[in-house]
């Protein structure tokens, strides 16, 4: 007698039809998200296995790819599409955009599971356990872009060294000349945040240990980062250089405009290390002095990765660390 978990069973723990089961389970069906849900849950938990001939997810991948990010309508999206696209070519696969809508309903994990896509990269996104579950029930493989988490969840990541990309700020901003120190933080402060705080306060430790270092805190934009930094710039007295940190680009963006505001010279008041190096890190005035990260190669990683799993590779749980460089510009 076999022991097989059936779809009935997993239907009846669901409190759903067997058809309804059938449909979230091949990821066919207008379906509410939690009802699709809560079949996932119970499938897993009873450790159901579903007949490949019964349909679902075909037994061999479709020749794509799945790139799922919060927003393609800014300078980092384009960085990282840019990357993933030309290595998915490079593999063989095509490049599927998948944007994340903040919404109750979206079930983006049933959209990449119908078209059988062969892997997905998660971008700057922290799925739910269910949209994991989802995509792990479906058998496709994910990888993490730069996750907002230290805890990985077993998945396979690519990151960049943010802690020693702001020990690198703190060291430059010392030797240009800085008398007093400032670093702008990114609200939520996610992981990638608070490895760059660490290492730009390390830094300061080893060259200038007691040094006046004042924090503040902004959402990762440069208008919240603008008045975050008005105050200590209006305190700046006569003689003094305030270096600042800001770890990210669009945070160094609003200090420029502290700057403006208050009459303050960059570098000469006011020398100012951003983190990214997007494209209007160039365009700022002076040229912004940042940390580049490299998310093209960070993306191509990440999509290399999975057509190698496509192929039989195995995806280690560990990351994949790419390092990041300071680009010295003007406003140091």
């Amino acid at each position: 007698m076999s022991s097989r978990v059936t779809l009935v069973a997993v239907a009846a723990e669901a409190g759903v039809s067997v058809g309804t089961a059938s449909r979230a389970l091949s990821g066919r069906g207008d379906l509410a998200p939690a009802t699709r849900r809560r079949v996932l849950t119970a499938a897993r938990e009873l450790g159901y296995l579903r007949d490949p001939g019964l349909g679902g997810r075909p037994s061999r991948s479709a020749l794509l790819l799945d790139l799922v990010l919060g927003s393609y309508h800014n300078a980092y999206s384009d960085e990282v599409t840019a990357g993933a696209r030309s290595a998915a070519a490079v593999a063989g696969y095509d490049l599927v955009l998948t944007e994340e809508r903040d919404t109750p309903d979206d079930d983006w994990p049933m959209r990449i599971h119908r078209r059988g896509s062969a892997g997905v990269v998660l971008g700057l996104i922290a799925p739910t356990a269910a949209q994991l579950a989802a995509l792990t029930h479906a058998d496709i493989p994910v990888v993490l872009m730069d996750p907002r988490a230290e805890t990985s969840r077993g998945l396979t990541s690519v990151q960049t060294t943010d802690r020693e990309g702001g020990l690198a700020a703190a060291l430059h901003l010392a030797e240009r000349g800085a008398t007093r120190f400032a670093i702008v933080l990114g609200s939520p402060p996610y992981r990638y945040g608070r490895a760059r705080n660490t290492g730009f306060r390390a830094g300061l430790r080893l060259v200038r240990p007691g040094a006046e270092l004042a924090a503040v805190q902004a959402d990762w934009g440069g208008a919240s980062a603008r008045q975050a930094v008005l105050p200590l710039l209006r305190a700046l007295r006569p003689g003094e250089r305030l270096g600042v940190f800001a770890c990210s680009d669009e945070m160094a963006a609003g200090v420029y405009a502290a700057a403006a505001a208050t009459g303050r010279r960059i570098p000469e008041d006011v020398l100012v290390v951003g983190f990214d190096d997007l494209r209007g890190a160039r365009w700022l005035t002076p040229p912004l002095t940042t940390v580049r990260q490299p998310i093209r190669e960070m993306a191509a990683a990440a999509v290399t990765a999975l057509a190698e799993a496509a192929g039989g590779a195995v995806l280690a749980p560990s990351p994949i660390v790419l390092p990041a460089r300071l680009i010295p510009r003007g406003s140091t």
